[in-house]
């Protein structure tokens, strides 16, 4: 190569090394200094965090913004795909140091062409979030940018798994992204997410309310329900993520990742007679029942402070990744509120578009009864979890450890609401409501007419309890296919699974359902 030539490369070279090495420290030194202050890895060492070592690939490194006279390195935001335990993923993580993380239209644009490259090689979205919403300085670009990635929030939707980390404050267009993504994890006291702020809000309706009050992740975690996890920093909330990922497949054309095991099929499990009592007016703690039936005992749980009344989560059994829906007796006796009717119905339709088999655990007197239940539309959102369980077509499994009753019974997933297998304990009862209630509303006349109306009404608690309160006659109808020694529920359960592995459902053509929203 002559001199000239490699003087030019040379001087070329420099020159993008220059570039890189600016669009690499962001904001610059100052900002990444408060970014750290705060407690807050930088955008890069997010990615360090989250990805095998080494394996980043970056993409869109040197776009600029769409306008002249703003100054924002890379955008803003940093786009590649990498590796997560040997598995491919598409990753963008936003640099709150430039311009606060605000988004402009070439920043939506990275962010879109490693959506559409994540679905077009089938492997999941993750968003690292941190970012002050829309770019004022773009205008309605800004706001066309946002409906870009809201738009492939929707279409991609079940086609690959889309996960959303919050890491800072997102505010306005900067929350409905994640809010349409399958989870969303945030990092307590660093993250928030709301509409509009504070400043906003005191001065519409002369509230004083926190950033944390308005929309920090233990009001989004326990209260709306926007968060499926919170952690305490950003180095556990990538971690966290990193761990959910080995319950869900690349893409909906495939079946979640086995886990090798050392957790015996055949294990029996004795204590879970310990566990729960038969007595249908005592509590007992499911999530135990549960961690005692899955593979040693690991159960992550999603939405673990929101309508805690129900238990949803993901395990592994006999090394496959399974979805858990159970009703928590010791929390409002486990009845199904609106609430947990929508925690439940979400977690179902998300596992079904990702080939996760579900189990049910079932402990249920009934849906949560009261005014403000029935006018804040129970029956509407009750049928959410009719319709998801209905909807699915993974193998689901239904245990009904003690009580089902009512219309629960049915939104439990029964055999007629489409359960393949149905098993019971001998401590199961499948009835329209509990004896007492029936003895009350079956024979009124007949207690209130007997010379002692406790003892007459004993005595006919006692005859339903007899005859109803019990697997049997729901066996005998069929509607329960075995039941089953509590030591015996994880082999059970185990060999169901197996046998419905190979499962397919042919559904009418339509060009998608109405669920009641």
């Amino acid at each position: 190569m002559p001199d000239d030539t490699r003087r030019w490369m040379s001087e070329l070279t420099a020159e993008m090394e220059e570039r890189r090495k600016r669009i690499a420290k962001g904001g610059g030194d100052a900002r990444l200094a408060k970014q750290h202050a705060a407690g807050k890895a930088s955008a890069r060492e997010r990615l360090d965090l989250l990805l095998d070592e080494g394996s980043f690939v970056e993409l869109g490194a040197f776009v600029e913004p769409l306008h002249d006279g703003i100054d924002a390195p890379g955008e803003g935001v940093i786009t590649g795909s990498g590796t997560i335990d040997g598995r491919d993923v598409f990753v963008f993580s936003q640099d709150f140091t430039v311009l606060g993380g605000s988004l402009g239209k070439m920043h939506a644009q990275k962010i879109c062409r490693v959506m559409d490259m994540a679905v077009q090689v089938g492997a999941p979205i993750i968003g690292l979030n941190d970012s002050a919403g829309a770019r004022i300085q773009e205008g309605v670009d800004s706001l066309s940018g946002y409906g870009e990635v809201f738009y492939r929030n929707a279409v991609y939707s079940g086609v690959v798994p889309q996960l959303s980390a919050i890491l800072g404050p997102c505010a306005g267009g900067a929350v409905y992204s994640p809010a349409l993504t399958d989870f969303v994890l945030m990092a307590r006291d660093a993250a928030y997410m709301f509409i509009t702020g504070p400043d906003v809000v005191r001065s519409v309706t002369r509230q004083e309310v926190s950033f944390a009050e308005l929309g920090g992740a233990d009001v989004h975690a326990r209260r709306s329900g926007v968060a499926h996890f919170v952690a305490d920093d950003d180095r556990a909330v990538l971690k966290l993520l990193r761990q959910l990922l080995a319950y869900l497949p690349q893409s909906a054309r495939e079946a979640p990742p086995r886990r090798v095991s050392r957790d015996p099929e055949t294990r029996e499990t004795p204590e879970l007679t310990e566990l729960v009592h038969p007595d249908p007016r005592k509590a007992y703690p499911m999530l135990e029942v549960v961690r005692t039936v899955v593979d040693e005992r690991r159960f992550l749980e999603v939405h673990a402070g929101f309508a805690r009344n129900v238990i949803t989560g993901f395990a592994h059994l006999g090394g496959r990744a399974v979805g858990v829906v159970a009703n928590d007796p010791s929390v409002l006796a486990g009845t199904l509120d609106i609430d947990a009717s929508d925690k439940a119905a979400r977690f179902i339709r998300t596992c079904d578009a990702f080939n996760v088999p579900i189990l049910t655990f079932v402990d249920v007197t009934g849906f949560m009864p009261g005014l403000a239940q029935e006018h804040g539309g129970i029956i509407r959102h009750g049928a959410k979890m009719l319709y998801a369980y209905a909807e699915a077509t993974v193998p689901k499994v239904t245990l009904i450890v003690r009580k089902s009753y009512g219309g629960a019974y049915l939104a439990m997933n029964s055999r007629d609401m489409g359960a393949d297998v149905v098993l019971a304990w001998p401590t199961a009862a499948v009835a329209v409501m509990g004896a007492e209630g029936a003895a009350n509303v079956l024979n009124r006349r007949q207690i209130q007419a007997a010379s002692d109306p406790d003892a007459m009404r004993a005595k006919l608690v006692a005859e339903y309890r007899a005859r109803f309160d019990n697997p049997y006659l729901a066996a005998g109808r069929g509607y329960v296919d075995d039941v089953i020694d509590p030591k015996d529920t994880r082999t059970a359960l185990v060999r169901h699974l197996t046998r419905l592995e190979g499962k397919r459902v042919e559904r009418p053509f339509k060009k998608h359902g109405n669920m009641p929203l």
